[in-house]
């Protein structure tokens, strides 16, 4: 979530375009795929100005605008907003809609998207009363990056172990996430520390078993209605998938603060003849190590820095370069 003015500049989507196209459309799973582009499009084609789509106290609960709920998560800031959440989303919904299938990701997105506000406008709430402060109850959020740290939390759980580095200090991605809450609080005022933390306690809520129990209980009620054979039993398997072990598809993450986090029995299973030897997760690296390296040279030009956002440190020229020779030697 992101509070702050809308910028006019185009270059952070066309990087996002850009990483689109290097990773492959056809290698992105459709409900990803399909969220990105309605991200995209929202940007473009707004449904309502921000000031009418961020989600505040004030504004959904004492006016009750409760469609602000729907649509702050899909509406950004600016185009760099955008473009550092849609980069995010794409790693983390390529592996977690591989892991949990297409039905029951984009049903966790749902629920996700809807309840990291509810979860914001009680947390605002509580601080109003708490210090009696109205500026809490005034504070409209907007963006996806509520959505995307429970997503984090969620992807975390899914892929235990590991090691995030959090500028350059290695963290647990058991902590991960709270270090990143601070870090971008600290180095972006603008950001919604509240937004960010709503969508960690939601993920928290899933994982601990409360929320993925709720969310089962309904999926049975619309299978035993016989909405699942309509979506071709979508829903049918959902518990074995939801219950699963550790197992699936893992890797290197460059998250939404720029930060690497690494599984440790990261393989190079998963490679074509096509892609030189590399895994789809270092294709989608390179893929957003080109289009960050494209805009720091815009950068250089007089484009707008990124609002909000750490910038990740670029591969050296040295990795890229043995990384090719070992392209050129299979």
């Amino acid at each position: 979530m992101h509070r702050g003015q809308r910028r006019s500049p185009h270059m952070g989507l066309m990087l996002l375009a850009s990483s689109l196209f290097q990773v492959g459309l056809d290698n992105i799973p459709p409900v990803t795929l399909g969220v990105l582009a309605l991200n995209a499009y929202l940007y473009l084609f707004p449904a309502a100005p921000l000031l009418k789509a961020c989600v505040s106290v004030q504004q959904a609960y004492w006016y009750k605008d409760w469609r602000r709920l729907v649509l702050s998560p899909f509406h950004h800031v600016d185009d760099w907003h955008l473009y550092f959440n849609m980069v995010s989303f794409l790693w983390k919904g390529m592996k977690l809609e591989r892991r949990l299938g297409g039905a029951w990701f984009l049903y966790l997105l749902s629920v996700l998207s809807l309840l990291t506000g509810v979860l914001y406008l009680a947390l605002e709430f509580l601080l109003t009363e708490l210090t009696d402060d109205q500026s809490y109850s005034t504070a409209c959020a907007v963006g996806f990056s509520g959505v995307l740290f429970g997503l984090k939390v969620i992807n975390n759980h899914y892929h235990p172990g590991g090691v995030t580095h959090v500028m350059g200090v290695p963290v647990s991605n058991r902590y991960a996430s709270w270090a990143e809450l601070v870090l971008i609080h600290i180095t972006a005022p603008g950001t919604s520390f509240v937004g960010h933390l709503a969508g960690i306690l939601v993920g928290l809520l899933y994982t601990a078993g409360p929320l993925k129990t709720a969310m089962k209980k309904c999926a049975e009620l619309v299978s035993s209605s016989g909405f699942s054979s309509r979506l071709g039993g979508s829903f049918s398997s959902f518990s074995s998938f939801s219950s699963s072990g550790s197992s699936g598809y893992r890797g290197t993450e460059r998250d939404h603060s720029g930060n690497f986090q690494h599984s440790p029995d990261y393989t190079r299973a998963h490679t074509a003849p096509y892609t030189g030897g590399l895994t789809e997760d270092e294709q989608l690296q390179a893929a957003i190590r080109n289009s960050l390296n494209d805009r720091g040279q815009a950068q250089q030009r007089g484009a707008p820095p990124p609002y909000g956002f750490h910038l990740p440190d670029d591969a050296s020229a040295e990795e890229i370069r043995q990384r090719r020779l070992r392209r050129f030697d299979s």
